[in-house]
């Protein structure tokens, strides 16, 4: 039986770059960096969360970057926050690029859309409190 999600994959052209992005952009753990006979396998993920992010290296365009300006549609990854206009600015301020010049409201929280080096959107939630 399935247990939980180990990994999720997203394509960067850059490993070095990606891990500055989702670590001291992001706020991101760095949990795994060996290197093996098919290439870098680095890993980031959420404190405290389980579900690690596996930054692949390949070649641009290989993974599913974000269309300029947004399509509605969410990133390869979509995290949750407790506050997220609050980690917005904090992100912001490290330099992360947004695709809004503020959170959204929507129906079911509020929504952000952050854009890696590589183009992929990161898609950042915070769900309705009731």
């Amino acid at each position: 039986m399935l247990t939980t999600i180990m990994y999720t994959t997203v394509y960067v052209t850059d490993q070095d770059r990606a891990l500055e992005f989702y670590t001291a952009g992001l706020g991101l753990d760095k949990r795994i960096d060996v290197r093996g006979p098919d290439g870098r396998f680095l890993t980031v993920g959420v404190p405290g969360s389980p579900v690690q992010i596996l930054l692949w290296s390949h070649a641009p365009a290989a993974g599913q970057p974000g269309v300029a300006g947004g399509n509605g549609a969410p990133g390869p990854l979509i995290l949750e926050s407790d506050d997220l206009r609050k980690d917005f600015e904090v992100m912001r301020g490290r330099g992360v690029t947004f695709e809004e010049s503020e959170p959204v409201d929507y129906p079911f929280g509020v929504r952000a859309e952050a854009v890696d080096p590589d183009g992929n959107r990161i898609s950042l939630r915070q769900q309705r409190r009731p």
